[in-house]
């Protein structure tokens, strides 16, 4: 059966060339949308992502779409603006904007790089604030509303010692969600976020990768196991949709319960 509650519409994804950007772009190519990949560094990654996308596309009934690829550092101001304006050049107007790149890397509290620090705020909080500003322009440019899905984490909610920088940009970025859903709710943008948990991702490979470490890690989760971004994706799809017309301003997290649990104090250090 094919499903395009996205059918017409233009997206974004932004770190889209693997992990749960890539997951979030098929779902949306598999829903109708004509979608973005944004990428930065891996050209074969992306490479192969565009054409999972077109796959994706022509199995579900929707015929050949105009996907795309788009090199942009989330981490250069002047690229988000760029990048932005390329897109919606290239489709002609832009509906949906997912901020999902993101880097992790350890940062002690008392030994931190300032480089580090710098480079993890300015890729996960800067660049999504910027990214959505020139979304938010756009989307009030001309008729009709305009969507922002921001790929936060658990971490905006529970703390995650040794990673000062990467806990400081989640919670940031759960503040960016709820001050622009609040400000541009009367102009029919919506914002939301969508918060995963512990997932099979090339970003958590120093656990993923280790059955030990997995299982010390899947231990502290309600229901036992990591998340895949296949199984993530769809609540993207469902927030870019109509179906949540009257959510705005909203995390969910989708975490196996991680959220409930209190006792979060693991070392995750490689």
């Amino acid at each position: 059966m094919t499903i395009a509650r996205l059918g017409g519409r233009f997206a974004l994804v932004t770190g889209a060339s693997r992990g749960i950007g890539r997951a979030v772009a098929e779902r949306f190519a598999t829903e109708g949308a004509t979608v973005a990949i944004n990428y930065t560094g891996d050209a074969v990654a992306a490479a192969d992502a565009l054409s999972a996308l077109e796959s994706a596309s022509l199995a579900a009934g929707h015929g050949r779409l105009a996907h795309r690829l788009e090199v942009a550092d989330i981490g250069n101001a002047n690229d988000c603006a760029a990048l932005l304006e390329s897109v919606t050049r290239a489709f002609g107007r832009l509906d949906i904007l997912v901020n999902n790149a993101g880097i992790q890397r350890e940062t002690p509290g008392d030994t931190f790089d300032d480089a580090d620090l710098e480079r993890i705020l300015t890729v996960n909080l800067l660049g999504a604030a910027r990214c959505a500003r020139e979304a938010v322009r756009h989307f009030l440019s001309r008729p009709g509303a305009g969507v922002v899905i921001n790929t936060s984490s658990v971490h905006e909610q529970i703390p995650k010692p040794g990673y000062i920088a990467y806990s400081l940009s989640k919670g940031g970025l759960r503040n960016l969600t709820r001050t622009l859903a609040l400000e541009f709710a009367d102009r029919g943008i919506r914002v939301n976020a969508v918060a995963p948990g512990a997932t099979v991702t090339d970003i958590n490979r120093v656990w993923t990768e280790d059955p030990e470490r997995r299982r010390a890690v899947e231990a502290h989760i309600p229901m036992g196991r990591a998340a895949s971004a296949a199984e993530l994706a769809p609540i993207f799809a469902f927030l870019a949709s109509d179906e949540a017309s009257y959510i705005t301003g909203q995390t969910i997290y989708a975490c196996g319960g991680l959220t409930l649990y209190n006792d979060f104090r693991m070392n995750w250090s490689s």
